[in-house]
């Protein structure tokens, strides 16, 4: 949580540093500008509100630019926008599973890569290795719209869980 915390401190700061702060949660130039901008927020629930239009909102080109912020599932997560852990706290249960499945979530992201064209983003908080890696099997039958529309879902559901976090919720 910041030093001031909760969502009081998110509406009360200055908005480039909002817009900083917001980035650490996604990095989507779009999605943080429109967050930023519906400040201020009355609840948590509508600045989740809020975030879940803009993602509804985003282009494919917007979506890509959020997926530049996430490591390949499975991936050793590195730093990103000042916030060096989340994604790795997101996908701990992928640490402990087994070698066999480490490799085939290195082949799937492989495989999904090269059916999409894009990093396989899924909320990764609260599952373990295999699940991720059934999931990701099952999504790689999606047509490239359908699972566009899949990402936007679970970058939604990333962006509460960052968000939560970032106000110490």
């Amino acid at each position: 949580m910041n030093e001031a915390g909760g969502l009081g401190w998110l509406n009360g700061l200055p908005p480039a540093e909002a817009r900083r702060e917001l980035l650490a949660c996604c990095t989507s130039e779009r999605w943080t500008d429109g967050v930023a901008a519906g400040r201020p927020y009355p609840s948590m629930t509508a600045l989740l509100d809020s975030s879940n239009k803009v993602v509804a909102d985003l282009t494919v080109d917007d979506l890509r630019a959020a997926l530049d912020g996430h490591p390949r599932i499975g991936d050793r997560a590195g730093t990103s926008h000042g916030e060096p852990d989340w994604s790795r706290r997101e996908q701990a249960g992928v640490a402990t599973s087994d070698d066999a499945v480490q490799q085939a979530l290195v082949e799937g992201n492989a495989a999904y890569e090269r059916r999409f064209g894009h990093i396989y983003l899924v909320c990764a908080a609260g599952r373990g290795g295999a699940e991720l890696l059934a999931v990701l099997r099952d999504r790689l039958g999606n047509d490239p719209g359908t699972e566009w529309d899949v990402v936007r879902a679970e970058l939604s559901k990333i962006n509460a869980l960052r968000l939560a976090k970032l106000l110490g919720a």
